[in-house]
């Protein structure tokens, strides 16, 4: 696999334009992508981001600007793509690895191809023993390890993740980020990470990009210049602290955080 180029150059979304209320997500923002990159963007809820990875994909229309995959405009909705929410969206009829498998089928793809590469990200993201399980079978970071399987099942040249171990508990996000991050340096796709997460980003990133409060606009570009794979706890690497010391500060400027004023008692 080889990941694919990402343009997003000027891009701007406001909702119900038409009305006496409109509302603006996220104002011209221009992002460029390398092939193979892993880029995080962080900010507060509501500032753009999730916005920012639905007009990635094609999803969502933008006000203004373009996103431009390998060079070509999208005017669609993109298909060389997986995509990961919060929620695992499996189907509960099916076990995990006919999960897996789902995209292989819906896309028409060769059956053989498709089974080898399930069994090797069933390997690779610790799912060995869970192909015959149902969902409901699975713990939470089982799931989700089981939706990121099937949305690289195809090989596709771009990742797309929306706060995919949001929902885990710290631990199992701790392990889950760990295997995620060696499995994308096996499979090299380009990944756009939406999170809330500092501590993720910078622990899988090559590049963190920090957003404003709504409506969202680029503040940092931040790149992780740092070996990998990263350590599984982030504590053991004081760079990686350092980085993480500079997005909190910048959001403390931003006042997305604010130290307690005892005065104000």
């Amino acid at each position: 696999m080889r990941g694919a180029g990402i343009e997003i150059a000027g891009v701007s979304k406001t909702f119900n334009i038409e009305s006496d209320n409109p509302f603006t997500a996220l104002t011209e923002t221009s992002i460029d992508i390398r092939p193979g990159e892993f880029v995080s963007v962080v900010g507060a809820s509501g500032c753009g981001k999730s916005t920012l990875l639905l007009i990635t994909a094609g999803l969502l229309e933008a006000t203004r600007g373009e996103v431009r995959i390998a060079g070509e405009r999208l005017t669609r909705p993109l298909t060389d793509v997986g995509i990961v929410f919060q929620e695992d969206l499996l189907l509960p009829f099916r076990t995990a690895r006919d999960n897996i498998l789902l995209q292989g089928s819906i896309r028409r793809l060769d059956r053989q191809r498709i089974e080898d590469h399930t069994e090797d990200l069933m390997r690779k993201l610790k799912l060995t023993g869970a192909g015959e399980k149902y969902p409901r079978q699975l713990s939470g970071g089982m799931r989700q390890r089981v939706a990121i399987a099937r949305a690289l099942v195809h090989d596709p040249s771009i990742l797309l993740m929306d706060e995919p171990l949001g929902a885990l508990d710290a631990l199992t996000r701790l392990q889950v980020r760990h295997d995620l991050e060696k499995l994308w340096m096996d499979e090299r796709p380009t990944v756009l990470l939406i999170t809330h997460s500092v501590e993720e980003a910078v622990g899988l990133s090559d590049r963190v990009i920090v957003f404003s409060p709504s409506p969202g606009r680029i503040v940092a570009d931040i790149r992780i210049d740092l070996p990998r794979p990263r350590p599984l706890a982030l504590g053991e690497a004081p760079e990686l602290v350092g980085y993480a010391t500079q997005i909190y500060e910048l959001f403390e400027e931003l006042g997305v955080l604010q130290e307690h004023d005892p005065e104000e008692q």
